[in-house]
């Protein structure tokens, strides 16, 4: 893949016009936006139709977490939205995961959305991890949910950056590995804990990296993005 296909431009923004704005401003060189659950809820389909009239990709991260057959019928609309890819809570077992497979599946759909697991958040340090009864290390966590996701039908998972590598290796290459919190060295971490830069991120294994606020809030968005790209395309190129 180029280096542009493989950066996602999270659209956190408040507002369809501050959306709409960051769309035309990145599109020349964006080619996936991330629709989460603050921009979707508040005008979620407004937003889609904009991406896809103008030919690009979305990522729908919703992170579906519920009964079996209700998680499908999210799945199943996911899937007639045309969206690019979209996501699962691991922690929702496999009756929920292959349920989500099963509903996209059969599911009249122009191209086949990239299905994901949700391993664990990367703002989540360890302690926290274990507060909530998920005990161990962080990374034997992420392995434990990631090979549940791929035995379930998923494509791939959503994971940091740190434990890319290991997903890689224990599942294989082909396995989809998105990382979120994705931090280039001119920005600030803010509330992730377990980050990398798109450059380490690339190298330890990562298909696509996620970045919102180091491009959405910069002075000059397209600048911002067109210096991740060319990070992530130089480390492309070496191989």
């Amino acid at each position: 893949m180029r280096g542009k296909d493989k950066l996602i431009v999270a659209l956190d923004v408040d507002t369809f016009s501050r959306a709409e704005e960051l769309i035309d401003v990145l599109s020349p060189e964006v080619e996936i936006f991330k629709v989460g659950i603050i921009p979707f809820t508040k005008f979620g389909g407004e937003i889609l139709k904009k991406i896809e009239n103008i030919g690009k990709k979305v990522f729908l991260d919703l992170k579906f977490h519920d009964i079996p057959n209700t998680v499908a019928g999210a799945a199943e609309a996911g899937a007639l939205k045309n969206v690019f890819m979209m996501n699962f809570h691991c922690l929702g077992g496999r009756r929920m995961m292959e349920a989500a497979r099963d509903a996209v599946n059969k599911t009249d759909f122009q191209t086949r959305p990239i299905l994901l697991g949700v391993t664990i958040l990367t703002s989540m340090s360890e302690e926290e991890m274990n507060s909530m009864g998920l005990n161990g290390k962080v990374e034997n966590k992420v392995i434990e949910l990631s090979r549940l996701a791929a035995s379930s039908g998923l494509d791939g998972v959503v994971a940091s950056a740190k434990e890319a590598s290991a997903i890689k290796r224990e599942i294989g290459e082909k396995f989809i590995v998105v990382t979120p919190g994705v931090r280039p060295e001119f920005s600030e971490k803010g509330d992730q804990k377990r980050v990398l830069t798109p450059k380490q991120a690339i190298r330890a294994g990562a298909d696509y990296i996620v970045v919102g606020r180091p491009i959405i809030h910069a002075k000059d968005p397209l600048r911002a993005a067109k210096k991740i790209i060319e990070e992530i395309s130089e480390i492309s190129l070496r191989g």
